[in-house]
């Protein structure tokens, strides 16, 4: 048999035809497309579509059909090997390899994440309740996904709160000015915490204003010290490794008040996993691993008592549309500035696109809100929605 018809078969099982007339058919422009997916499976699928030798009208319907029928599970290439025993037996996330996301992708340019996101910059799933899933509506989208984080902590004025991978500053931000935080927020890239430091204003904690509100660093979570009233991290999670959850976990323990609450917003995996997709891990999240429950779970055993568990991953799925559109929106100008070529289009494209249709399968990834205490909330913790 071709490779060609193997491919041909297992496309079948997904309900996806080559050069098919559906939105989520495959047009194929290089026949050695075929020995390619055989050979290097997930990896070499999306680096052909970054050089072209494939397309379709609706990248984001064609992996929800692929992942939605377990196709990912039928080709496991021994090529990738490396890739599962890389996860395995070594710590992507020490210390030493603990800038490389920043610099590989958050260090990517801030004008396109300002092009892409809401007005806040806010690079984690939006909580679309009661909102239609538009572009326009993303703003009013992760202003609740804030306010909700605000309130499942209970947070009041004069609570100082630590952010663990505070992004470009946006909870930080709104704690500050909604509820009258105080927020301490770290993370591992330059750019970001640059263009903070730029847009914060007299909210910034500086030598020159050593009351503000906000103070932000580069920095390691396994070098934190101090005592915060509650502790929040937003998608940074999935770049610390399972090796290293429990130290996470002790760290965050050590650094929170004995009444304070930890709200952990993470993508997470509800099956085995050795990681990140190869082509995610090489191009967009350098030594990522999506976390499992279990291994999740298993992390805060005797540290935290467990409060609440919130599930929205369908919300993710809205919010990666949100930023397609966006993105789409504003090409031609960030083309204009000479920093992203034509293949950077077509690999950032097939990024959103294809988180986007792995969210909607709804098989295995996830978007996790979990919340933790230290010693128990007396009389019980109330979900808020």
């Amino acid at each position: 048999m071709t490779a060609k018809q193997k491919v041909k078969d297992m496309l079948a099982l997904a309900d996806v035809l080559i050069d098919g007339d559906r939105p989520w058919d495959i047009k194929v422009h290089d026949e050695r497309l075929y020995a390619r997916v055989l050979a290097q499976g997930s990896l070499g699928f999306g680096e052909a579509y970054m050089d072209g030798w494939w397309d379709s009208d609706a990248v984001d319907d064609l992996i929800y059909h692929l992942i939605s029928s377990r196709l990912d599970e039928k080709v496991t290439p021994w090529r990738l090997l490396p890739h599962y025993l890389k996860s395995k037996l070594t710590n992507q996330g020490r210390k030493s390899k603990y800038l490389e996301v920043g610099e590989k992708h958050y260090n990517t340019g801030n004008d396109l994440f300002e092009a892409m996101l809401d007005s806040r910059m806010t690079y984690t799933c939006a909580y679309w309740k009661g909102l239609e899933s538009k572009p326009e509506n993303l703003d009013g989208a992760q202003e609740q996904k804030l306010d909700l984080v605000c309130k499942k902590i209970g947070l009041k004025k004069g609570d100082h709160v630590l952010d663990i991978g505070c992004g470009w500053g946006s909870f930080a931000k709104f704690a500050v000015e909604k509820y009258g935080a105080k927020v301490t927020g770290i993370n591992n890239s330059s750019e970001q915490i640059a263009l903070i430091q730029k847009k914060m204003g007299n909210l910034l904690k500086t030598p020159l204003n050593p009351d503000g509100s906000i103070d932000v660093k580069v920095m390691d979570y396994r070098a934190l010290t101090g005592n915060f009233d509650h502790v929040i991290s937003l998608g940074m999670f999935e770049h610390v490794g399972d090796k290293n959850y429990r130290t996470y976990m002790e760290t965050v323990r050590r650094v929170l008040k004995d009444d304070g609450l930890f709200l952990l917003h993470t993508i997470g995996h509800n099956r085995a996993s050795s990681g990140v997709d190869p082509w995610i891990e090489r191009y967009i999240f350098p030594n990522g691993m999506i976390p499992q429950s279990s291994k999740v779970a298993h992390a805060f055993e005797g540290l935290f008592v467990m409060e609440d568990w919130q599930n929205f991953g369908a919300d993710y799925d809205r919010t990666l549309m949100s930023w397609d559109k966006n993105f789409d929106k504003k090409w031609v100008e960030l083309k204009g500035t000479g920093k992203y070529s034509d293949r950077f289009y077509r690999m950032w494209k097939y990024y959103i696109l294809s988180c986007a249709g792995a969210f909607r399968a709804r098989v295995g990834i996830e978007l996790w809100q979990i919340v933790l205490s230290p010693r128990g909330v007396p009389g019980g913790y109330s979900r808020v929605s």
